[in-house]
């Protein structure tokens, strides 16, 4: 824990009245849960403080008691000025919401963040854990510092950070301090059956649609060792689907046995010339390499990237970088040249 960080973040926090909380786009469970527990005990420490979002992308963890106070993105000019910016699970004004960044570029910032890719460079304040499971679990250790009430709202926000990001504790950035920070939240009464069935039991219609749809389009190639899916602008709109009903989609050519590198093609029915990919490794691969190459970032085990192309040319610029990664002979040293023009 960086003490002199903490103390740095609590100095900017009771300097200002209004406080914006924001993380990346289309917010999974970590980057949503830990913005409406941070905003939340921000609130009950006794400053004016809002999370921001979409709330069109919020997916399976809009459940959250604190949801329904998230102001939408497309509402923030209407707000009245914040003395200050926090942002969770994201170091980049580039991976959030573009009215975030008229709102906040100019403010101080402090930013919680479990990235590896994030150097620290974006916030005047970074709080920053590589070896954290996720940011949720972060926030949960600057509450604890602070010694900030965690009530059951915040408690299950937090849960629902930490196990998302952590493979329901699986992956191996679980570590003593997420189980730690786990039996702490167990404590303020987290509903974990329910959140659990909500999460991982049940699945919307859309959801199970684009699954399908997902797994017609699997492609395997290098003796399994690569598996890969797509969903394009017209498979989101033929269900009314949005990015949050295509969270698990990953899971499907990680699934795929001997699998070492899944990738997920996907393009927002919104954004023109532009294709996302999600990537997941296994072994000794390192998923911030490709990502890297287009810009993105992440962990190393899981990262991801926009690439500014077609979804054909994007897969063939995808997989030649996979190709060069695979033929290395250092796997954890490679670095593929970024693009260039």
């Amino acid at each position: 824990m960086n003490r002199e960080n903490y103390a740095a973040a609590k100095q900017l926090i009771a300097g200002a009245k209004r406080i914006l909380v924001s993380g990346h786009v289309s917010p999974d469970g970590d980057s949503l849960g830990s913005m409406i527990a941070l905003a939340r005990l921000l609130a009950n420490a006794g400053h004016e403080a809002a999370a921001t979002a979409d709330l069109n992308a919020l997916g399976k963890p809009g459940f959250l008691e604190g949801a329904g106070d998230i102001v939408p993105v497309r509402r923030l000019r209407r707000q009245r000025r914040f003395d200050l910016f926090i942002a969770v699970d994201c170091a980049s004004f580039d991976r959030m919401p573009p009215e975030v960044r008229l709102a906040a570029e100019k403010l101080p910032k402090i930013c919680i963040d479990h990235h590896v890719t994030n150097d620290g460079s974006f916030a005047d304040v970074s709080i920053v854990d590589p070896e954290a499971s996720s940011a949720g679990e972060i926030v949960w250790r600057f509450a604890k510092w602070n010694e900030w009430e965690i009530d059951r709202a915040v408690a299950e926000a937090l849960w629902v950070a930490i196990v998302t990001d952590s493979g329901r504790f699986a992956y191996d950035s679980t570590g003593p301090g997420t189980m730690l920070a786990a039996g702490d939240l167990l404590k303020c009464g987290v509903r974990t059956s329910l959140i659990n069935d909500i999460l991982y039991g049940t699945f919307p219609r859309k959801a199970v649609e684009l699954k399908r749809l997902a797994w017609r389009s699997l492609h395997i190639w290098k003796n399994r060792r690569v598996a890969e899916v797509t969903l394009t602008r017209d498979d989101f709109r033929s269900v009314r689907g949005t990015k949050a009903d295509a969270e698990d989609v990953i899971e499907i050519p990680r699934s795929v046995a001997r699998n070492e590198i899944a990738l997920f093609f996907y393009q927002i029915p919104d954004r023109t010339k532009e294709t996302r990919c999600s990537i997941r490794t296994r072994g000794g691969w390192d998923a911030t390499v490709l990502a890297a190459r287009f810009g993105g970032g992440g962990h190393v085990k899981a990262a991801g990237c926009t690439i500014k192309a077609s979804m054909g040319e994007a897969k063939r610029q995808m997989r030649a970088a996979v190709k060069e990664l695979l033929k290395s002979a250092c796997r954890k040293t490679v670095r593929i040249p970024p693009v260039t023009g």
